[in-house]
């Protein structure tokens, strides 16, 4: 059976440094960081080689901002997240469809009833077991985040039947309810009540306790001994994950075997890593799009001819060999071409000739257009300044700022941006659209700033049709509309890429990126 991940909907946002924060198992003792041994040690002894089966060191580009699991839209928490916490469902990596996680079974009693079925003997990591109050009281503290409003306004009742059964009454027919359920972490009620700061005290069911935070450099988990799901059972004593910004020097440390998985692959690095015999680079079709953000509401942005001006000005093309080294589609479309409903109607390829006649339509002088585009990661400044040239070309400036990304996630949240490279992923159509651009997501994820009643009216129709027939036509006219609308310039969809040394077994990549790395066990 294939280990399923929970559903990601997140900014694939990058780098931040931030100092220590500890916690543990109830019942571990508190693990010491584990780290990779020398490649050139592992036939040095049997200490070194006990260290190697019994610990994995992942690299990653950015440091969480919080390891909440409802505060916060950051792809690098949800790889922390999914150590720690379980939903009631959860998302099949291969075929993206909801399964049961901490859910035993379901029962749809009406369009609008659903009945869940807890599975028993669960406990969390402080000892407590799990029941229907911890599935309620977490359901309405999730929606308490600005962050979830996405995945958490479809339910209007929330009724402990008892123990083990709980049942949700939604305010009309919803076609996401399993895969919204796929993104709400059960937390312990009691834990709620009292106020738990679950950054600092992360406490779930999950296959991995957090243990350590060294801020800035490395974050550490421990098995949990009393992981429920038999057929999945953790095999590393310790999972430490290393913050490494820089794309080579994730390279250098897998090569050296100072790491032993990466899960940001440097894109120029790709070649050299396939040529490592000690390495296996796995590679998949992604859900992640990625784009040039344009804030609405700030300059030239509230311009729909400038923002139809800046797309059409842009190689895609030439972006995708320079940002990641060709290993990513171009993409067109305003919404996800991983998904039914995705149109290149009414959109803009590269035409610089196009883009005059848009600029020109803009009234807009060129010199007063000047404006300032952020990025947080090496592969997103590359994308910025290939851009940046496309523009200089119809005589637009662009000006480039790397922040971390604390602070860069901070402003383009918030609006306090003109520009941005960034991109988004979700499991399926309805969480990528009511994510990115439904007025609800405004401060959260809808980065342009959309306040549109017709955009609002469709991703809402479009959560009622139980046909999936009707609802592809919706997205189709909704995908249609906002490419003409131009809320940003679609760059290119993702290849998922992940780089890891050969000797580890087990390792599943979903298409949204995850990896279920209680799975993953060095070979005999």
């Amino acid at each position: 059976m294939q280990k399923k991940t929970r559903k990601m909907v997140a900014l694939v946002l990058a780098g931040a440094l931030m100092s220590g924060i500890f916690a543990a198992c109830a019942k571990g003792n508190g693990a010491t960081e584990g780290s990779a041994v020398s490649r050139s040690m592992e036939n040095d002894g049997d200490t070194a080689s006990a260290e190697k089966r019994s610990t994995l060191v992942i690299a990653t580009e950015s440091e969480p901002p919080t390891l909440h699991p409802f505060d916060h839209k950051a792809v690098t928490a949800t790889y922390m997240n999914l150590l720690t916490f379980n939903a009631l469902m959860s998302i099949d990596p291969e075929t993206l469809e909801p399964v049961t996680d901490l859910a035993e079974s379901y029962e749809t009693v009406s369009d609008t009833e659903w009945v869940f079925t807890l599975k028993q003997g669960v406990t969390f990591h402080d000892g407590s077991t799990l029941d229907a109050q911890d599935v309620k009281a977490s359901m309405e503290y999730a929606k308490t985040y600005p962050t979830t409003k996405d995945y958490t306004s479809f339910w209007t009742d929330i009724q402990v039947v008892d123990d083990t059964h709980v049942k949700i009454t939604t305010d009309g027919p919803y076609a996401m309810v399993l895969n919204d359920m796929a993104s709400i972490d059960i937390l312990p009620s009691e834990l709620i009540d009292e106020g738990n700061d679950f950054n600092e005290n992360p406490v779930g069911t999950g296959p991995y306790c957090f243990v350590e935070w060294n801020r800035g450099d490395n974050l550490t988990f421990e098995k949990n001994p009393n992981f429920f799901d038999t057929e999945h059972q953790p095999s590393m004593e310790t999972i430490t994950w290393r913050i490494i910004p820089e794309g080579s020097s994730r390279t250098i440390a897998l090569q050296a075997g100072e790491v032993d998985f990466i899960m940001e692959v440097e894109a120029t690095d790709i070649t050299r890593l396939k040529e490592d015999e000690a390495i296996t680079v796995q590679e998949n079709d992604g859900t992640r799009m990625n784009f040039m953000a344009m804030n609405s509401e700030a300059g030239p942005f509230e311009n729909p001819w400038f923002r139809k001006e800046v797309s059409a000005a842009v190689d895609r093309e030439a972006v995708v060999t320079v940002s990641c080294d060709g290993q990513g589609i171009v993409a067109l479309g305003q919404t996800s071409p991983a998904f039914p409903g995705y149109s290149e109607e009414n959109s803009q390829d590269y035409d610089v000739k196009k883009a005059k006649e848009y600029l020109k339509k803009s009234s807009i002088d060129p010199e007063d257009a000047t404006f300032t585009c952020l990025a947080c990661t090496d592969a997103n400044r590359r994308a910025a300044e290939v851009i940046q040239a496309n523009l200089a070309e119809i005589g637009i400036t662009m000006e480039i700022e790397t922040l971390d990304y604390a602070t860069y996630l901070n402003a383009i949240m918030s609006g306090d941006y003109e520009a941005a490279i960034a991109g988004y992923t979700a499991s399926n159509m309805y969480a990528y659209n009511i994510g990115l651009y439904h007025s609800s997501a405004i401060d959260a994820a809808n980065l342009a700033r959309i306040d549109d009643q017709k955009v609002d009216s469709l991703i809402e129709q479009a959560k009622t049709q139980l046909d999936s027939t009707q609802r592809e036509a919706t997205f189709t006219e909704l995908s249609e509309y906002l490419n003409d609308w131009t809320p940003f310039v679609p760059l290119y969809q993702t290849v998922v890429i992940k780089a890891y040394d050969k000797d580890l077994e087990g390792v599943v990549v979903g298409k949204d990126g995850n990896v279920a790395f209680e799975d993953v066990r060095w070979s005999a």
